[in-house]
């Protein structure tokens, strides 16, 4: 089968290279079928017990396919049904104040960013403060989002994956292992203040951790429940070695009110980012100290970027 996907940087189709590829898929399909049948002859007429193999010979042939030749209505109409989905991603829907850049622990100003924005759809959505937001750094498959119109291109390209929004009831206990995974993964989260060292394996181990509420630090009370929003990716995640604990995600299945809210990630940061520009926020780079590195260790620190 042969598939044909595209997504043109501008707001227009560029049809003489979509063509291209169409009339070249056909002379290729074309090509295989008669080589098939050709081949298919060869070897019924071969004897049982054929000494030598016969003789292969190759031609290559170029077939220019250029602006001279007449547009296909067929071809034309096929496109008609693509091309309003192709412009709406062009579609601006906010202002980036700065660059977002994945990067370090945390995934540096794009994992806050995705993460400030679920957090808040999320408690949009339920109606309901969440207290901590976490995804991995992993999903994020954009490195950066430059300075000045965001689009919805730009959120789908950040977040491809059909991951959908999960909010799950942890105790303050569950919540520090959580907090643990994400640290040792330098995944992403927000709602909490994390201070973390380099352990002894040159990997970043959680020291201490806090909530953020309202930009004040609260202890986390390991017997008090906590809602956590996370995507339904890692709420299904296995570990790779079943009797490993670093960097194991299932301390989410452990939870209570397992809540599948409706949304996916793409969908929350597109809605987020709508309500920000409503509002007259332009989208900042924020580096806000929720990852802080021990000073007190002698190990190089790996800082969000």
């Amino acid at each position: 089968m042969l598939g044909c996907y595209f997504l043109p940087r501008k707001g227009t189709i560029d049809v003489i290279r979509v063509k291209t590829a169409l009339i070249t898929g056909v002379l290729l399909l074309l090509s295989l079928a008669l080589s098939g049948r050709s081949a298919s002859a060869q070897v019924a007429a071969r004897p049982a017990l054929a000494p030598t193999p016969p003789d292969v010979h190759a031609r290559v042939a170029e077939t220019v396919v250029d602006a001279t030749i007449p547009d296909d209505k067929d071809v034309d109409k096929m496109l008609e049904v693509y091309a309003p989905k192709v412009r709406a991603l062009d579609v601006v829907i906010g202002k980036l104040k700065g660059e977002l850049r994945k990067g370090g622990i945390g995934s540096g100003s794009l994992g806050n960013f995705v993460t400030n924005g679920i957090k808040q759809e999320a408690t949009r959505k339920l109606g309901k403060p969440v207290d901590l937001a976490v995804t991995n750094g992993g999903g994020l498959r954009k490195s950066v989002i430059s300075e000045g119109d965001i689009r919805i291109r730009d959120i789908f390209e950040l977040l491809p994956f059909e991951n959908a929004l999960v909010a799950v009831d942890l105790t303050g206990a569950q919540v520090l292992d959580l907090l643990r995974v994400v640290v040792s993964h330098r995944d992403a989260q927000a709602g909490a203040r994390i201070k973390y060292k380099t352990g002894a394996n040159k990997q970043p181990e959680l020291e201490t951790a806090r909530l953020l509420v309202a930009g004040q630090e609260k202890e986390i009370d390991p017997a008090k429940i906590y809602t956590v929003v996370s995507i339904d990716y890692l709420m299904n995640r296995r570990s790779s070695k079943p009797s490993a604990t670093e960097g194991d995600y299932s301390i989410l299945r452990a939870g209570k009110n397992i809540n599948p809210i409706g949304l996916t990630i793409r969908d929350a940061m597109i809605n987020y980012v709508k309500s920000e520009t409503a509002a007259g926020r332009e989208i900042r780079p924020n580096l806000d100290g929720r990852f802080i590195f021990d000073k007190s260790s002698t190990d190089t620190p790996e800082q969000p970027q």
